[in-house]
């Protein structure tokens, strides 16, 4: 704390950063939504019966998914896409998943299941259904996955139009479980944050990440790239960077709608945030050459601001603990957290107003603007731990590499709110 106390210009830069960096990325954010919703947001009608749909393989990575394979199975049978087999890989499940799963393929002549002894990650049984499909568009989802009937006709139709470079097309995930006050949370960020910056991130170029509940492939772009990493945590984050390092690019649909449920426990969305921010820090960790190759300039921004973000984390908390043990008094200290909240909260709410009236053409979110309240609490403050606890679990895994497990996470409590 003397440190601080003898160099006052150090505190003045910090609490500037602190108050600055929020600030200006929801600027940042705000307008690119703005500029993707009205120049690139595509609204144009598809006519599904003028195009010539190919084949596609509907990949299903599960572990412990008893719970949730059936509805998703039975959902995607019922698509009215022309032609698309469905290959699920039960990746040594301990409940009765495989059970299900060969149930399922005897009612369902789309359905192949692959069974694995051991639990080797969902990256390696994306690789497994990869190699056993046969058509060259893969259509991954997750075990609670829910797709709009016309989901795969958006998607695939991104490749037929915009040429052999698209390599991928991320969906708009949407929440179902909508009755606690989590899942309210949930589907707020989702709209002011997640997809905000995807947005945003497509008018730049390119994306930190597709959506690994819903994303479509061209099977060729990951031939190219050596498909998924099997060592990092998150498959789809990792994957979206070797992509677009081999110059595929990647889109964002937002009216491939895919319905999914989320944590609705403090304990299974912090378990959740934390392998998102490893799986970031990961990426960060492996992919810093991307400086060495000028013709990766688009996407220097994306990795600069994923490291500016950390370490407004890093510092966030640092000032909070100098604020705490050298206040004068506990004014002082309210002083600071004011300044900082209320700035977040007015950009925040702006952010979402925004978000959820575009968002609202696909889903009723707009009534859930009244959350806006809790969104710079938990967003925030919340993920300052959460990047904090995922540093040194990325550097562990960067050391030590090995097969990134997974576990089923959390699905939420399955009360369903009418769509």
């Amino acid at each position: 704390m003397e440190l601080f106390k003898n160099f006052p210009g150090v505190i003045q830069f910090i609490q500037s950063y602190i108050f600055w960096y929020p600030f200006l990325m929801s600027l940042f954010w705000i307008a690119g939504s703005v500029i993707f919703s009205n120049f690139q947001e595509n609204e144009k009608h598809l006519n599904i019966n003028k195009i010539n749909w190919p084949k596609i393989s509907i990949l299903i990575p599960c572990y412990n998914e008893e719970e949730t394979i059936k509805e998703t199975i039975d959902n995607l049978s019922k698509l009215s896409y022309p032609s698309f087999e469905i290959i699920a890989v039960n990746d040594g499940s301990k409940d009765s998943t495989e059970k299900i799963l060969i149930e399922l393929a005897d009612k369902y002549e789309c359905l192949r299941v692959i069974s694995c002894r051991e639990n080797k990650g969902k990256a390696n049984a994306l690789h497994i259904a990869a190699h056993a499909s046969t058509s060259e568009y893969l259509l991954c989802i997750d075990s609670d996955a829910l797709l709009s009937d016309k989901a795969p006709y958006y998607l695939i139709n991104h490749f037929i139009e915009n040429g052999e470079r698209v390599g991928a097309v991320t969906g708009n995930p949407r929440i179902r479980n909508r009755d606690t006050l989590i899942s309210k949370l949930q589907l707020v960020e989702y709209a002011s944050i997640i997809g905000c910056i995807k947005r945003t991130q497509r008018v730049l170029g390119k994306v930190m990440t597709v959506s690994g509940v819903i994303v479509a492939f061209r099977k060729k772009a990951l031939v190219d790239v050596g498909l998924w990493d099997r060592d990092m945590i998150t498959e789809d984050i990792a994957v979206s960077w070797k992509l677009q390092k081999r110059f595929w690019d990647i889109r964002y649909e937002p009216r491939a709608l895919c319905w999914m449920l989320v944590p609705e426990t403090l304990q299974g969305i912090w378990k959740q945030r934390v392998r998102w921010a490893q799986g970031s820090q990961e990426v960060i960790l492996r992919h810093y050459d991307i400086f060495k190759d000028y013709r990766q300039r688009r996407i220097w921004i994306i990795y600069i601001e994923q490291v500016l973000s950390i370490l407004w984390s890093v510092l966030w908390l640092i000032m909070s603990i100098y604020f705490i043990f050298s206040a004068q008094d506990i004014k002082e200290l309210l002083i600071w957290l004011s300044f900082n909240s209320f700035s977040m909260v007015l950009m925040s709410c702006i952010q979402l107003f925004l978000s959820l009236k575009y968002d609202s053409k696909y889903d009723n979110v707009f009534k859930y603007y009244i959350w806006a309240v809790w969104y710079p609490t938990v967003y925030w403050v919340v993920n300052v731990f959460v990047v904090i606890s995922a540093i040194p679990k990325s550097i562990k895994s960067r050391i030590y590499g090995g097969y990134a497990t997974w576990i089923s996470p959390d699905r939420g409590m399955r009360s369903r709110s009418s769509l």
